[in-house]
């Protein structure tokens, strides 16, 4: 069994290699060689650039290709056109962030997804065309690879190796103990998913779309989940209103997994899985990644302890 795996180096591309070479394929990775060149010596690593000349795949034949960043439509298409026919079955890894704000919580893979206004797509990938660029991913995979496609749309992804550190911010920092700024909206939905159990989803059998997400609980309880694993006795959640947050210049970016905008950005965070749990996806304990990313080192920096402890201050006074 052969596979190609577009990237294949970084977080979930890194994870889904892990499990397809454990599943016993022959893997090839295509990627630039900018990260993670040195692993997986046991795979074939194909140094190229997906934007550019495709030519060594032409010919070549695979039973499954797995296409961890194609983030245009043209990059799916010019992928199709190399491989020309090759391919027994295609894997998109894409997003819930497809969709729009969904008019209700429990929203299934039948609902609208984003959309571009008429003309050629932009070729600049940014947080507001980000969703509708792959959608548009999705429609060019099933037009070039048929119906078998599966398409894989996580909610946040967590788990080791993760460059953007996010949820890793909150292990660490509930792990360092004290009083931990808690942004508010306790009660909004929040869900996630290891990347390990996004790449073992990778492998199943089945075709269409779905949804790769753990069941709904609110950001309280996810802070609570971390704090009851790792933080010390003297921990204290202090929940500031999100409006002070706000008008200090706090935001999601600068505090992760924090959806302060409306309601119904957070409502994302309330997508059905009934579809890919009967496919056999398998979420595993929170706990379990908890541990996994506890002493994990990450280049992200969100809030940082000095800021905290400032904006911590101003509610107190």
């Amino acid at each position: 069994m052969r596979a190609l795996i577009m990237g294949g180096t970084r977080f979930v591309g890194r994870h889904i290699t892990e499990a397809v070479l454990s599943a016993g394929y022959d893997v090839t990775l295509l990627h630039r060689g900018k990260s993670g060149a040195d692993l997986f010596p046991e795979a074939t690593h194909l140094l190229l650039d997906r934007d550019g000349d495709l030519t060594p795949l032409r010919g070549t034949r695979w039973d499954t290709v797995i296409d961890v960043n194609a983030y245009l439509p043209r990059q799916v298409e010019s992928l199709a056109e190399a491989l020309n026919g090759g391919v027994s079955r295609y894997v998109l890894i894409s997003t819930v962030n497809v969709y729009r704000a969904p008019p209700r919580p429990g929203y299934d893979e039948a609902l609208p997804v984003r959309t571009l206004p008429p003309g050629p797509p932009p070729q600049t990938v940014t947080m507001d065309t980000y969703g509708a660029l792959k959608a548009l991913c999705e429609n060019a995979a099933v037009e070039s690879y048929g119906p078998d496609t599966l398409i894989v749309r996580p909610s946040y992804v967590i788990g080791p190796f993760d460059h953007f550190g996010g949820f890793t911010h909150w292990v660490q920092r509930l792990a360092r103990g004290g009083e931990v700024l808690a942004p508010g909206f306790p009660d909004r939905a929040i869900q996630l998913i290891d990347a390990r159990d996004v790449a073992a989803f990778t492998l199943t059998p089945a075709h269409g779309t779905f949804h790769v997400a753990s069941p709904q609980r609110t950001f309280a309880e996810l802070l609570e989940e971390i704090a009851a694993e790792v933080a010390p006795p003297d921990t204290k959640l202090t929940w500031v209103d999100p409006q002070f947050l706000l008008d200090a210049g706090e935001n999601g970016e600068t505090i992760p997994l924090w959806y302060a905008g409306d309601e119904e950005d957070a409502l994302l965070n309330t997508a059905d899985t009934t579809a890919a749990t009967a496919a056999g996806l398998h979420i595993r304990p929170l706990a379990d990644t908890i541990r996994d990313v506890r002493g994990e080192t990450t280049t992200a920096r969100y809030l940082p302890a000095d800021r905290e402890a400032d904006l911590l201050a101003r509610v107190g006074g």
